[in-house]
């Protein structure tokens, strides 16, 4: 059933929209949230575009007056961070609380995001544009404390997903927990967790090898391993729609990515 938001909501930036949603569904640490809650999110990442957190994703026309280092939004008047300048991944970094974190990380074709885990967490996906193959797992048995290896079943096999399509969904033990993303044309994927990574609170990121096993098709095992030392993630400014955060859920203190 269609829901009809009343005009005062509708009137806000989506991105405001998204961030009001989260702060409702995600601060009671308390409480998980419920699958209805998750649909109604992810109804709203559907409807964000690239322009709506302030990057033009290079296939509308752009404006002659337009510089060379970014474009116009034709809805705002707001600069755009361009696609076409991302020559390595980049995140850029909207908000970050206790509770959830929102970014995007944009990628230049050919570009790899290995294997890594989300543990304890729930993470809401759209791919803003572009097409992204990706590659999945979620534990057969969660590896024991501090052993970071063991069997896990394949979620998606190379999956190639191309924009337009619908937010994607992973949760602690199912949906593909563990996944790796290599972008096939240039492209950017909206990002929601909650919780957040946190080293404080047992929650970092973990990178993983893969070894497909040849007698059990669909399963590979996992082991963690060191990021390759020439993988960097650079950081970009937010240049999207204001936002406008709770007094009790200001932005934490955020690390960006090394430029």
């Amino acid at each position: 059933m269609a829901v009809a938001f009343p005009p005062y909501i509708m009137a806000l930036s989506k991105v405001q929209r998204l961030y009001d949603a989260c702060d409702v569904v995600f601060s009671s640490p308390a409480a998980a949230p419920t699958l209805g809650e998750i649909r109604w999110l992810q109804k709203i990442l559907d409807a964000v575009e690239a322009e709506d957190v302030g990057i033009d994703d290079g296939e509308k026309p752009t404006s002659p007056s337009s510089s060379s280092d970014d474009e116009l939004s034709p809805k705002s008047g707001r600069a755009l961070l361009p696609a076409r300048a991302f020559t390595r991944i980049t995140y850029v970094h909207i908000h970050q609380c206790d509770h959830f974190s929102i970014g995007v990380f944009c990628f230049p074709a050919g570009a790899t995001l290995p294997l890594h885990d989300h543990p304890e967490m729930v993470v809401l996906s759209k791919l803003l544009y572009g097409s992204v193959r990706v590659r999945s797992y979620d534990w057969v048995a969660e590896p024991p404390l501090g052993r970071k290896c063991g069997l896990a079943r394949a979620v998606a096999a190379d999956e190639v997903r191309r924009a337009p399509c619908e937010a994607s969904v992973l949760f602690p033990r199912s949906g593909g927990n563990l996944h790796a993303f290599t972008a096939v044309t240039p492209c950017a994927i909206l990002d929601v967790l909650t919780p957040p990574y946190s080293e404080e609170q047992g929650r970092p990121s973990t990178y993983f090898t893969d070894v497909p096993i040849p007698s059990l098709p669909g399963f590979a095992f996992l082991e963690e391993t060191d990021l390759p030392e020439d993988f960097s993630v650079a950081g970009a400014p937010y240049l999207g729609p204001d936002l406008t955060v709770d007094m009790d859920d200001d932005d934490d203190d955020y690390d960006d990515y090394d430029e």
